[in-house]
């Protein structure tokens, strides 16, 4: 194991520690470094909090900043964070109108957030939940519910980030991001496995001539284990299943997010994009707004994913608004 790092046990830590030092914008609340928040909360804002374990950078708490998110309370690697620091958060964000709680499909995470819920409301705050659910490999048509929530969970950030930017209600901009939710949809494709900084070895063994359709970003199993093919077969195999999905008619609009998992170079992923690009505009769909890079990961994992967001008029908007994150820069459209 090669990785930039002093005692394993303090990986999290320090690596926050760095960013607190970088970023003068962001804080965090409780005397507890894993309870990350906007420096100065908007009075009167409906508050915004994610959380999941730590590994994914930027995710979760890259998207904390104007036009997104107000807070992420962050785990170990691949760990929930507890209920107490998913409290503290909603508890530095609430600024009168409520909270939501935006966050991936996975055991830890909705016990947690549940329990929070329970505790914010002895508090008297009004929590509503959004749980993100856009991997198509991990489960069939008509089981979204057991869907994991992967990068397509940008998608939420950014349309609810801008819903409650504009003044919505709570009920509002839930129920802005339960329609982003229900028009994502994502694919991903791994070629290595990371590496554990307190395990130290491979999670997963994959052959250098195979590919893995359909990974999860801790390791799950994916849809099929094949060997390695060229990228625009690949891409034409990933869209597939998203196609079969989507019921696009010609002239709708699209959002597109192609996404590396921390050790696939920024050309490998326009090549990609290039492909996806091109299946669109074989079919007439509009694409309106594209993000290339790295806004998910599974630390050093080399592999991909492909998200698309079906618009409407509501979400193309939302999607043009500015946000401004220590991770992310959009400049209004």
């Amino acid at each position: 194991m090669k990785k930039f790092m002093n005692d394993p046990k303090n990986f999290v830590d320090e690596m926050l520690e760095g960013i607190y030092l970088a970023n003068k914008e962001v804080t965090y609340v409780a005397d507890d470094k894993r309870c990350y928040v906007k420096a100065e909360p908007v009075k009167g804002k409906v508050g915004i909090a994610t959380g999941g374990g730590s590994g994914h950078l930027p995710l979760f708490l890259g998207y904390v900043g104007e036009g997104m998110l107000d807070g992420a309370a962050v785990g170990g690697v691949f760990q929930s964070p507890s209920a107490e620091q998913m409290l503290e958060v909603t508890k530095h964000i609430d600024q009168g109108a409520g909270v939501l709680y935006i966050y991936g499909n996975y055991t830890g995470d909705i016990i947690n957030f549940d329990m929070a819920t329970e505790l914010a409301d002895l508090e008297d705050i009004k929590v509503m939940s959004v749980v993100g659910n856009d991997d198509v490999a991990s489960s069939v048509v008509g089981e979204e519910h057991k869907r994991r929530g992967v990068a397509g969970i940008f998608f939420l950030y950014k349309a609810a980030g801008a819903a409650a930017q504009e003044g919505m209600s709570l009920e509002e901009v839930v129920r802005v991001a339960e329609k982003a939710k229900d028009r994502t949809r994502t694919i991903g494709v791994a070629l290595s496995s990371c590496i554990i900084p307190e395990v130290g070895k491979p999670s997963f063994e994959i052959g250098d001539d195979e590919m893995e359709i359909g990974m999860g970003i801790h390791g799950e199993n994916g849809i099929t284990r094949k060997k390695l093919t060229a990228a625009d077969p690949l891409v034409d195999e990933m869209m597939a299943k998203i196609f079969a999905e989507q019921d696009y008619k010609k002239g709708d609009g699209v959002a597109i997010l192609v996404n590396g998992l921390g050790a696939t170079p920024l050309e490998e992923l326009y090549i990609m994009f290039r492909r996806v690009s091109q299946l669109m505009s074989e079919r007439d769909i509009n694409v309106k707004h594209v993000w290339v890079g790295e806004f998910a990961t599974s630390m050093e994992m080399a592999g991909a994913s492909v998200s698309v967001l079906h618009l409407d008029e509501e979400l193309d908007r939302l999607m043009a608004a500015k946000a401004d994150t220590p991770f992310f820069k959009h400049f209004a459209q």
